[in-house]
């Protein structure tokens, strides 16, 4: 039988379309969006999906509708919303204490579950917060020993930098955790440019995607972007088409809004605007154009017949949330291979 897991703060369901991949039965899974939850469902009908606030449901209720025993789960996957715990949240003092604090319901669920394991998945900024410290030694009093990771998603094939901090969490586990996330699944090491995304959506033989669309530009945007050279962001503007909020600054690390995807490299963090060029370096390499909403989709590592619902800039923040399809599939395997050890 394949081992079990279950999807909490599932959003459009990247994690549990990896999840998937790596061998797991993913039961059930919590998601509050409504329109993340419809994606989540057209997706993957056969996993029993709660749409409602986390705070409102019961753990052991949703163990006995799932019809599972104590400690009969193999794995706990949650992904608390990050952007609280984000370098720019915390720059420019916009914590979320309410949202921040949806953390600790992982050790609500598992008190509830005994997993076998626990994967939890957020910035690396959750490090800097004593919430992770709390939860660790919550888990530690449960008898379960854990590890944190930090690296990159590009470091897994995802065709990203996308910074990522990972917990591990193994009940009862007696031998020590790897340090290092690539010492368990080495195969899975691997570079990828941008190139692999844009390829994988021009290769695609599917005869209407309503996501190969862009978002709608001025005629002044177009100039802005036509005038900006393949690699190139906005200081290779000339004058003409330079934003005055951007004459203002002078450091050259403000460079993240009107810059072009480079193909040799990976693309930026997709965020929840990853498809808007005023927000991040999200202009299309070479067309005078944002990217799509597939081009995206797919940079998050999605398949190309993964579908979306919502408006435009809901299905934008729903690619820009999602876990990586590719990088939770990773995970999973390192999951299976240490449960595998005990």
């Amino acid at each position: 039988m394949k081992p079990t897991a279950i999807d909490l703060f599932a959003g459009a369901g990247g994690a549990t379309r990896g999840l998937r991949d790596a061998g797991f039965d993913v039961r059930g899974a919590i998601e509050l969006d409504a329109n993340a939850a419809q994606t989540y469902r057209i997706n993957h009908p056969q996993t029993c999906l709660l749409e409602a606030d986390i705070r409102t449901v019961s753990a052991v209720g949703l163990r006995r509708v799932l019809g599972m025993q104590l400690r009969e789960l193999d794995l706990l996957k949650t992904c608390p919303p990050c952007q609280g715990f984000s370098t720019l949240a915390s720059g420019q003092g916009l914590e979320d204490e309410d949202r921040n604090n949806l953390v600790y319901h992982t050790v609500r669920f598992v008190r509830a579950f005994m997993p076998r394991a626990v994967l939890l998945e957020n910035v690396p900024g959750l490090e800097r917060d004593s919430r992770l410290d709390s939860i660790r030694d919550s888990l530690s009093s449960l008898g379960y020993v854990s590890r944190t990771f930090r690296f990159e998603a590009s470091q897994f094939g995802v065709p990203q930098r996308r910074k990522r901090l990972i917990m591990i969490a193994l009940r009862g586990r007696r031998l020590e955790i790897p340090v290092d996330v690539g010492d368990i699944v080495p195969e899975f090491i691997a570079a990828a440019p941008a190139s692999i995304a844009f390829q994988k959506v021009a290769a695609s033989r599917r005869a209407e995607d309503p996501l190969r669309r862009h978002r709608a530009h001025s005629e002044k945007v177009r100039a802005r972007m036509a005038a900006i050279p393949i690699g190139g962001d906005r200081f290779d503007l000339p004058e003409e088409h330079q934003l005055d909020c951007h004459k203002r600054i002078s450091r050259r690390s403000a460079t993240a809004s009107y810059g072009r995807i480079k193909l040799s490299e990976p693309a930026p963090t997709m965020t929840t605007r990853c498809t808007t060029p005023a927000c991040g370096s999200f202009i299309h390499p070479t067309e005078n154009r944002g990217i799509t909403l597939r081009e995206a989709a797919s940079i998050q590592t999605f398949s190309t017949n993964y579908d979306f619902v919502g408006d435009y800039g809901s299905i934008e923040r729903q690619i820009g949330n999602a876990v990586p399809v590719r990088m939770a599939k990773t995970l999973g395997v390192a999951v299976r291979r240490l449960l595998a050890e005990q």
